[in-house]
């Protein structure tokens, strides 16, 4: 990690539309993006879109940073927000989809893919049937090593309401995780 003093100075750089110092933030923050774009996605392209997405619309508002949060915390912001319309818009596109096939082909088909990796693969659709406010909670808390404060200023909501959502998904992904059954997970 870098030294606090070197990120201040790129941001200061960057903010006066120099694009090497911006890109020396993307660095420093890049892998901590994509990894929480690809936890909320499950896809490593849209991760890589978001991420990129996240990074642009932070260099456009980079003069909206204040330096009272963290800059990974204000980057946190910008990416999961960029998440959360992803969600909306794949929630719209999954209902169009559902409704033309439906009409089309007047039945259902499989969407399953077999992943190689059987636990990675049940932990990430676990953590998609979570709600998305709860879903971006335990990334932030869990993966990316926030702690509640610094994932309430990321979601912009309280830490109270950052512990309700981590023990609401805790509770609900050791059920859905259980090794009891091989079946499908229970709500």
């Amino acid at each position: 990690m870098v030294e606090l003093d070197q990120e201040q100075h790129w941001l200061e750089q960057s903010r006066q539309g120099d694009h090497a110092a911006f890109e020396n933030l993307i660095r420093n923050h890049q892998r901590m993006i994509h990894s929480m774009a690809y936890r909320m996605t499950g896809s490593m392209a849209d991760a890589e879109d978001l991420a990129q997405e996240a990074f642009i619309r932070a260099f456009q508002q980079i003069d909206s940073y204040r330096g009272e949060a963290k800059f990974s915390s204000w980057l946190c912001r910008i990416a999961m927000n960029a998440c959360l319309n992803w969600r909306q818009r794949e929630i719209r596109r999954a209902e169009i989809h559902q409704d033309w096939a439906e009409e089309t082909l007047r039945g259902g088909s499989e969407k399953k893919n077999v992943a190689a990796d059987e636990d990675s693969s049940r932990v990430q659709a676990a953590l998609d049937r979570l709600p998305v406010k709860q879903r971006a909670a335990i990334i932030l808390t869990v993966y990316e090593e926030m702690n509640h404060a610094e994932a309430a200023r990321a979601l912009g909501c309280t830490e109270a309401t950052v512990s309700w959502r981590v023990f609401a998904a805790r509770t609900k992904l050791k059920r859905w995780l259980k090794p009891a059954s091989r079946g499908s997970p229970g709500r």
